[in-house]
């Protein structure tokens, strides 16, 4: 090994510390930045060594420096619905700059002007709408995404269209000879009576009188009138005719419901065609009871919150209690994270060496779960940092040595001619 050649290899022993160091000065800087992966340099021998010559040529090492991705953060633990945390290998996807999708463990989200949820980098959060029905993720690519977003201005109305109705009609009740509910005469008459409350397709209630009328042995006429048409003070006879007209048949033995299962369609005025399930409905010696009354269908409400699920789900809690799915945020996953390469923004996007990205849900196919309400922390570790910063500064300086050695060792060689 030449002089010279020892001098270079102190040269770039020097530069690969230089290149550690830095590595470790951006560690230090990014230790409390969320979702952020901590970068590892390695130094890698380069040798000049020709086959069959038993002689050694200076070389000297290169920095090879990779971001950990795939090394999992602790949580920290907030207040906010919307600050996401991925418990696993996958990535939240989000639009960047230009409109390009990227990755990131960054899910710091808050809603914008137009509620749409970005990032502190200003990235946005990109997921699958429930607008077209239940979503589907799309596996090799980013079709389908879109923005998501809170419309927490928004009314909403849902009208209703299915429930559950069932309840007990008195097996000792009379048997009605004259004019029923459906006839709608001033005569008319009935065993029972009872109301209950749908909803329109803007939003208004509609009370409805159902009655119950003892027809014949083991025999209910069931009538379904809207009250706004019921005459003052009498209800009958209603300005329109009944709604809706059935007929019930109970088994003696047990005044279970004989027949398939019995369903009792509303068409509502304004609204949908309301289908009631009367499973479970009865005639037994006992009062008349409504034993379970459920309907859908919620008057106009505004967003009150928003919470996410562990699958991604996002809901919106509506004032009046009720809630309804937005968006289902997908987890992207690739072969080998370590490879991915690293963006302005803590984002990351695919190579080669990373492999191609795939789509789908959290708790699907190992790509993790979705936790709500907390944040990735960094993966750096300050005392490890420090640790190699002191373990480069000693490499570095002794570098400089073998530098200097072979600096002062030339010069006593020109010195010779002297």
């Amino acid at each position: 090994m030449s002089l010279f050649g020892m001098m270079r290899t102190g040269v770039s022993g020097m530069e690969g510390q230089a290149g550690r160091l830095s590595t470790i000065a951006d560690n230090i800087a990014n230790s409390a930045t969320v979702g952020y992966k901590r970068f590892s340099t390695l130094l890698v021998t380069q040798s000049v060594n020709q086959p069959g010559v038993q002689m050694h040529f200076s070389g000297g090492v290169t920095a090879e420096t990779r971001q950990l991705v795939s090394q999992q953060g602790v949580f920290q633990f907030t207040n906010s619905a919307s600050d996401l945390a991925v418990n696993g290998s996958g990535f939240f996807v989000v639009e960047g700059p230009g409109s390009s999708q990227l990755l990131t463990r960054a899910g710091s989200f808050v809603p914008n002007a137009e509620g749409e949820l970005v990032n502190a980098a200003g990235n946005y959060l990109l997921g699958y709408s429930f607008e077209s029905g239940i979503p589907s993720p799309t596996a090799n690519g980013f079709a389908g995404l879109e923005r998501v977003r809170i419309d927490d201005n928004e009314l909403v109305a849902q009208a209703t269209d299915q429930g559950d109705f069932a309840f007990n009609l008195p097996s000792t009740a009379e048997i009605i000879t004259g004019n029923t509910a459906s006839a709608n005469l001033s005569t008319s008459e009935f065993s029972e009576k009872t109301s209950v409350t749908v909803y329109d397709n803007l939003g208004a209630p509609i009370l409805l009188d159902v009655y119950y009328t003892k027809t014949a042995a083991n025999t209910w006429e069931v009538t379904v009138y809207n009250q706004a048409d019921a005459a003052p003070d009498t209800a009958f006879p209603y300005a329109n005719g009944p709604i809706t007209t059935d007929t019930l048949t109970f088994d003696p033995s047990d005044g279970s419901i004989i027949g398939a299962t019995p369903t009792l369609s509303i068409a509502v005025p304004g609204g949908a065609t309301v289908e009631l399930d009367m499973t479970g409905s009865s005639q037994l010696a006992a009062e008349f009871e409504i034993t379970d009354i459920e309907v859908n269908g919620t008057a106009p409400s505004s967003i009150e919150r928003v919470e996410f699920t562990t699958d991604g789900t996002m809901l919106a809690v509506y004032t009046n209690g009720t809630s309804r799915e937005l968006f289902r945020v997908p987890l992207a996953t690739v072969a080998s994270p370590d490879n991915l390469e690293a963006l302005t923004g803590n984002t990351f996007a695919v190579t080669d060496g990373s492999g191609d990205v795939r789509i789908g849900f959290p708790e699907d196919a190992g790509a993790g779960t979705i936790i709500s309400g907390a944040l990735e922390t960094s993966t750096v570790d300050i005392a490890q940092e420090l640790t190699e910063m002191i373990e480069a500064q000693r490499s570095y300086s002794a570098n400089s040595k073998v530098f200097q050695t072979g600096s002062e060792l030339t010069e006593l060689v020109i010195n010779l001619k002297r």
